[in-house]
């Protein structure tokens, strides 16, 4: 059985299978209340946290909410490795386990159930969330302590950023200089900097296809920006991340929060 916080989409879809092990709820609390492994994936860091301690949040103890105690608690919003701390720390405090589990992939991936799944925290939620990790992924990590799943994906994500910014870039420059952006796919995608990543945004940008979304401009400009913060902590310089960064800042401010990421192009463009 699946429980879900109004989620009406996955709901509709469920029904129109005739699937009949989906039930939405109304607040956090009353999915905790209904359920033993809660998973959370929300937009941003923020928006995670506040799921847990905001009101009727999933630590919420008013109106005979269950607490969480013995209930595993698995956070897969790509969120900075501070913020993850700060929610096992509370779920901790509650006698819940915690499980930060960061999917690597794109839309079309997930919908396949073809995700990289990299976990950190406890180990016995993540041997006991194995079925639903091979639902939606083929192959799941666990690489220790809490933060060090946050901190990959952060880093994998930004070399995804790095590297079609880079793309968007070369294909401006191909453009001005007179040539084929379908010529310079064709050749790019024979070469050895090919990947199906870069490939597929190379096709988008071709086509001028930024509306339907596998990736969120915003998402990637949060992502690299969670990397600049960690690096300051760290204090290792990322030069070209900077820069890349600057790029999607640019491209959110002129309005395409919500459309593919790939649309960084057409701001380089002009």
């Amino acid at each position: 059985m699946l429980f879900l916080l109004q989620c009406d989409e996955i709901k509709a879809q469920a029904d129109a299978n005739q699937l009949g092990l989906v039930q939405t709820y109304q607040t956090p609390c009353d999915v905790v209340q209904n359920s033993d492994v809660i998973f959370s994936c929300l937009a941003d860091p923020r928006s995670a946290k506040e799921v847990v301690i905001g009101n009727c949040g999933v630590i919420h103890q008013a109106d005979g909410c269950a607490a969480l105690a013995g209930k595993g608690y698995v956070e897969m919003t790509s969120i900075d490795p501070d913020t993850s701390k700060d929610i096992c720390n509370i779920i901790e405090s509650k006698g819940g386990r915690y499980l930060e589990a960061q999917m690597q992939g794109s839309k079309k991936q997930a919908e396949g159930g073809s995700l990289i799944i990299l976990a950190a925290g406890d180990k016995s939620l993540f041997d006991d969330c194995q079925t639903c990790f091979k639902a939606i992924g083929k192959t799941a990590f666990y690489l220790g302590n809490i933060g060090s799943a946050t901190k990959m994906n952060l880093c994998i994500n930004m070399a995804l950023g790095i590297g079609l910014a880079g793309l968007a870039e070369s294909m401006v420059l191909a453009e001005r200089c007179g040539l084929s952006c379908k010529d310079f796919l064709e050749i790019f995608n024979l070469s050895e900097g090919a990947s199906s990543y870069l490939s597929n945004k190379g096709q988008l940008i071709n086509n001028r296809s930024f509306s339907k979304v596998e990736q969120a401009l915003e998402y990637m400009q949060k992502d690299i920006k969670l990397c600049l913060d960690i690096s300051n902590d760290v204090k290792q310089n990322l030069p070209v991340a900077a820069a890349s960064n600057e790029a999607y800042k640019t491209a959110r401010r002129s309005g395409y929060d919500e459309h593919d990421v790939a649309i960084v192009f057409m701001k380089m463009r002009h």
